[in-house]
């Protein structure tokens, strides 16, 4: 039987994603609700979210390095974050089954997964690219965008209903199910290798070179490095809220699961909606204000949950925030892909996500002791803050974290609506030629 190829292929590589990325989204869906059993510590919980972070920004240059010099069985390379999440799945159930499950092994768990995830991200979206023509990339992206959509929408549901009926044990042995199903959606599909360019062959030397040839590409186009700019202070504004967010919810409804899960039951199934229109559409024709609107989409959502009292309220802060979050990524994600040789994509887009996502880590280390130490006692009744913000946000448990996504909010709009007058961000589709353009141009003779 001949090996799948193009849409095909990429197909059954997104179907596996599907059932897999589930999986993991439950037992993710659930662990949090374990800590927050154990601690009820916003800090502890924001914690999480550091120790699967902070591995992957460390590993992602020499991740990317890999995977470039790994593109001729990239599809291997493809499966080492299943595999991994299917051996971390199997230690969990271990763990749980010898009653020596932990705050810390949660979070050694996380880390490892973390160093996995690090091939994927690069790996996916350089199997995209080569079994795709560029028309179909944006289209690519949202359907990737749906697998998260649909996990957002099914593993609050099931995670929230399966830990209270069956225990978390049950969940992890259904994940490994789903790893399963995922490493073996891989196996009929050929995924090409890229092609050589003039940018990949000055990219080659040893393995430190190749990892920091991502950054040295992305300084070299000033257009580019301002793109990852916007979501640098667009990813540290957001998780400053958004690692906080499940504790809020949790805090101001004491402890109700079932709201936490309606809340981001919603919110899935509005980045289902909006991925599955944006497949059909196919995005803007200019993709830098599909980036910009976007964002502000999403910041709008944030301030709503943020002044959000009640259960209706935070789910319609959800859906606004994430109805945007196909058009901003798939936007993103096909501008890079047009911009960007297909040999060098690894290495890129690795450094991509380092510039991205690098203040991440700081926002989740402030978020939790700002929460802790000083926004909810504040906003607590008779807290120094609750008579300024008390009339804006309430007061009682939670209401400072409310606070804070009401500050991240305003200064996030602001902010994102100034980058339409900044050039290089406005006219980076136009200032950084195609890497086909490029390739043809260096091909031509002096």
């Amino acid at each position: 039987m001949p090996l799948l190829t193009g849409l095909r292929g990429y197909t059954v590589i997104w179907a596996g994603q599907l059932v897999g990325v589930l999986g993991s989204s439950i037992t993710r869906f659930a662990i949090p609700l374990w800590v927050w059993q154990e601690t009820h510590s916003a800090t502890a919980m924001a914690y999480m979210g550091l120790f699967a972070m902070l591995p992957l920004l460390l590993f992602s240059p020499l991740a990317g390095a890999l995977v470039d010099r790994w593109s001729h069985q990239l599809k291997r390379v493809m499966m080492i974050s299943d595999v991994t999440n299917f051996l971390s799945g199997l230690l969990l159930l271990l763990l749980l089954g010898t009653n020596h499950l932990a705050l810390g092994w949660i979070y050694a768990l996380m880390a490892f997964q973390a160093l996995a995830e690090s091939f994927q991200w690069p790996s996916y979206s350089l199997a995209s690219t080569v079994m795709l023509p560029k028309e179909q990339y944006q289209r690519a992206s949202a359907m990737q965008g749906t697998v998260l959509s649909v996990a957002g929408i099914a593993a609050p549901m099931l995670g929230a209903l399966l830990y209270a009926q069956v225990g978390l044990t049950r969940i992890v042995e259904l994940d490994l199910i789903c790893a399963a199903i995922a490493i073996l959606a891989l196996l009929p599909v050929l995924v090409p290798r890229p092609p050589r360019s003039e940018t990949g062959q000055q990219a080659q030397g040893n393995l430190w070179k190749e990892a920091v040839y991502g950054f040295r590409f992305i300084a070299s186009h000033p257009s580019l490095l301002a793109l990852q700019g916007v979501f640098l202070l667009g990813n540290l504004l957001s998780n400053l809220f958004g690692s906080l967010h499940a504790p809020m919810i949790l805090a101001r409804t004491a402890s109700n699961a079932k709201a936490l899960a309606a809340v981001e039951m919603a919110g899935g199934i509005s980045a289902l909606v909006a991925g599955v229109l944006l497949s059909a559409w196919g995005g803007p024709k200019k993709r830098i204000y599909g980036v910009l609107i976007g964002w502000m989409i999403a910041l709008s959502g944030t301030l709503i949950l943020g002044l959000g009292q009640s259960v209706p309220v935070w789910i319609l802060g959800a859906v606004i925030a994430s109805f945007s979050a196909p058009l901003t990524n798939s936007s993103n994600q096909a501008i890079w892909q047009m911009k960007t040789p297909p040999d060098v994509q690894g290495k890129v887009f690795a450094a991509r996500r380092v510039i991205a996502w690098g203040a991440t880590p700081l926002a989740t280390l402030i978020a939790g002791p700002l929460a802790d130490r000083w926004l909810n006692p504040g906003m607590a009744a008779g807290g120094s803050l609750a008579p300024i913000f008390g009339p804006l946000v309430g007061t009682g448990p939670g209401a400072g974290i409310s606070l804070l996504g009401v500050f991240v909010g305003v200064f996030g709009l602001v902010i994102m609506g100034l980058m339409f007058s900044v050039e290089r961000v406005r006219d980076v589709e136009t200032l950084v030629p195609d890497f086909d353009e490029t390739d043809a141009k260096a091909a031509q003779p002096a």
